[in-house]
């Protein structure tokens, strides 16, 4: 068993866990409950994927490079402003946050 990626947060990690689980590549994240800690421990506390078995590296490694370059939606959104409700909407969000209108293709 070897460190595969270090996540932000728990979140993160557990998402990422799961995208793999669904590629058939075995993980377990440690480190998950040290959050709680921080201020006692060192900075670089952070959950961390681990691979359960090496021969998955590379698949894994390509699985996770292809969901942190395009993300859950495959194509980030520039900011824009709601041609429903005329309200800005931050740069990243495909719905508006005021009327939930889809971002304009």
């Amino acid at each position: 068993m070897r460190p595969l990626y270090q996540a932000g947060d728990r979140i993160e990690a557990q998402l990422l866990h799961d995208l793999l689980d669904r590629h058939l590549i075995r993980t377990v994240i440690l480190g998950d409950a040290l959050a709680g800690a921080a201020g006692e421990l060192p900075l670089d506390i952070h959950p961390t994927l681990w691979l359960i078995d090496d021969d998955d590296r590379e698949r894994a490694e390509a699985v996770l490079a292809s969901f942190l370059r395009e993300g859950l939606g495959g194509h980030p959104t520039p900011a824009w402003t709601c041609p429903h409700c005329g309200e800005q909407v931050e740069a990243g969000f495909a719905l508006c946050w005021n009327c939930a209108t889809s971002y304009p293709e």
